[in-house]
């Protein structure tokens, strides 16, 4: 990166960072909508992930000199450089780790970046598909370099968990196409004719680098780290943990709150599974919602269902309990390609809004959709949750910093918004009947569970005495499914999806509890601060276009709103 005579404010130094890190990462240029991007993948081996780190280094010293600045004190610098330096240095704690060395998940790995990438690229015009031929053909060195980092971790005996990589294995296979075309092949297969014979050749290489990276982890690395433990243990939890929730937690008292939250909403659940099924527990009026409640029959169907929940809630929310701007009105609801994990997801807006934010469904090859199980999560996914957060970012790009606005998200901060904005559409009155309140208290109770297990099974903690479930043992990755599936309306393979899930991304599934307690605790300050004047609108609008924070900042900088 080039210095400016080093008279740069921690704003530009962060949107310098963005510019030379999409050089490094074509992937998270296309999510900004970024054209120049469009044609390459980034370089996931280990020189790769070095080139990544050095920048960050070389980022922070820059952020040190401009923090000393005349008007480095503002509030909208001072925001940003509170960022950045929290985040590139969390970033670099997990790097100098050589935790990059064994990212295998089923939701969060080099390889889904990959893939996931060509679901948003442009398609209108051939010159988008022969873009997309030319990525294509880059994905075999993207694979070729996954491979030779975890290559070098299984050299230095840092290994993955051999549940996330049985699991990884058999997604690559379904991409692989088993007896058919491969995933890539059946995307390209939309191009136009005038590029057919060069979509076909490049999505048959890309099928192939999928295959020969399953194989060679089905054939080397699976048995190369058999006998290692799914969990990561204390050291490495806490490394996690503060890369995602931006806050060096308490985990013992994250734990007892886990704990807490979940005697709180088995009680609620109970009154709520009474106006359904009197006698029943809430899970098995959950059971009795999934056969003979209201759901929405066909894929076709729920994505429409979906996005005519969101466009609702845009109505109804937008300039009573939030100001929007026109391009922010704009969400999609879309069916997510098959073959990843089970939990719905969201997409931002490029930074120009041509592509839109997106809510992605994974229908897991079923038809029939309960609508209990649906609408809390879609308040979580679309509107007034991730959407509202993350494009009134992109809207306010100009007064934060582009930084801001985009990559410098803390999980933590955008999951606990989530959360708060499924609470805050129950304060509403949005979720009127006992089905649907059900369903709401059954996601927060997921959340709670999340808590638990998560922290409980990685630090291999003792199930508390008063505990209906296993009162005194110690956590394994069985008992936590084992609980998880008790305590949950979804069914066996979303829970199995879901705890695998935690065992390759440790630290990242407490940040929605905990992110929306802070959420709270900010909420209840301001409240205290302005008294009767306090105005929740204008504080929502507020704290959508400070950008991202941990959680120790959140609630502070929350708190003085």
């Amino acid at each position: 990166m080039s210095d400016t005579a080093g008279s740069a404010l921690p704003r530009q130094v962060a949107d310098a960072y963005v510019d030379a890190l999409i050089r490094l990462d074509p992937i998270t240029g296309t999510y900004l909508g970024v054209a120049e991007s469009s044609r390459a993948l980034p370089d996931f081996s280990p020189a790769g992930q070095q080139a990544l780190a050095d920048l960050a280094r070389e980022t922070l010293g820059r952020l040190d000199q401009a923090q000393t600045l005349p008007g480095a004190d503002s509030d909208a610098e001072r925001r940003c450089g509170r960022l950045l330096r929290e985040r590139l240095t969390a970033e670099l704690a997990v790097h100098e780790a050589e935790e990059g060395l064994r990212s295998v998940s089923n939701i969060h790995s080099p390889a889904h970046g990959i893939r996931d990438v060509f679901s948003v690229m442009p398609t209108a015009t051939d010159e988008d598909w022969a873009a997309i031929a030319e990525r294509l053909r880059a994905v075999p060195a993207a694979f070729g370099g996954f491979q030779e980092s975890l290559a070098l971790g299984l050299s230095r005996k840092l290994a993955s968990g051999p549940r996330a990589t049985e699991t990884f294995i058999g997604q690559l296979d379904e991409w692989a196409g088993q007896d058919g075309p491969g995933w890539f092949e059946e995307f390209a297969a939309e191009g136009p004719e005038s590029l057919r014979a060069e979509l076909d050749e490049a999505s048959r290489g890309a099928t192939e680098a999928v295959a020969a990276l399953r194989d060679w982890l089905r054939d080397v690395y699976a048995p190369g780290i058999e006998g290692a433990p799914d969990i990561v243990g204390r050291e490495r939890y806490a490394l996690w943990s503060r890369y995602y929730n931006g806050a060096d937690l308490d985990l013992g008292e994250a734990y007892a709150y886990g704990w807490a939250e979940y005697h709180r909403l088995r009680e609620e659940m109970g009154t709520e599974a009474a106006k359904i099924l009197p006698g029943a527990t809430p899970w098995e009026a959950l059971a009795h919602l999934d056969v003979h409640g209201k759901h929405i029959e066909g894929v076709d169907e729920v994505q429409k269902w979906l996005q005519n929940l969101m466009d609702e809630a845009i109505e109804a929310l937008d300039g009573t309990h939030f100001e929007l701007a026109e391009r922010v009105r704009k969400v999609e609801a879309r069916i997510a390609p098959s073959g990843g994990a089970a939990a719905p997801y969201y997409t931002a807006p490029s930074e120009d809004f041509s592509r839109p934010g997106s809510t992605w469904l994974p229908t897991m090859g079923e038809t029939r959709f309960p609508v209990y199980d649906l609408v809390s999560t879609w308040y979580h996914e679309g509107v007034p949750g991730h959407h509202l957060q993350i494009a009134q970012w992109t809207h306010v790009a100009d007064q934060l910093s582009r930084y801001q606005a985009s990559i410098g998200m803390v999980s933590a901060n955008a999951e606990g918004w989530a959360l708060y904005a499924e609470r805050l559409m129950d304060e509403l009155g949005f979720l009127p009947d006992a089905e649907r309140r059900l369903g709401y208290l059954d996601a927060q109770m997921m959340r709670a569970c999340r808590v638990i297990v998560d922290i409980g099974m990685h630090l291999e903690l003792e199930i508390p005495a008063e505990s209906p479930f296993h009162p005194g043992e110690h956590w394994t990755p069985d008992l936590a499914q084992e609980f998880f599936g008790q305590h949950s309306g979804r069914p066996a393979d979303f829970v199995e999806s879901e705890l695998t899930r935690y065992l390759s991304m440790p630290g990242q599934a407490i940040g929605y509890k905990l992110g929306e307690r802070a959420w709270l605790i900010g909420r209840e300050n301001a409240k205290e601060r302005h008294g009767a004047a306090f105005d929740a609108k204008a504080w929502h609008m507020a704290a959508l276009s400070q950008g991202s924070l941990g959680l120790d900042d959140l609630v502070d900088e929350l708190s003085k709103l």
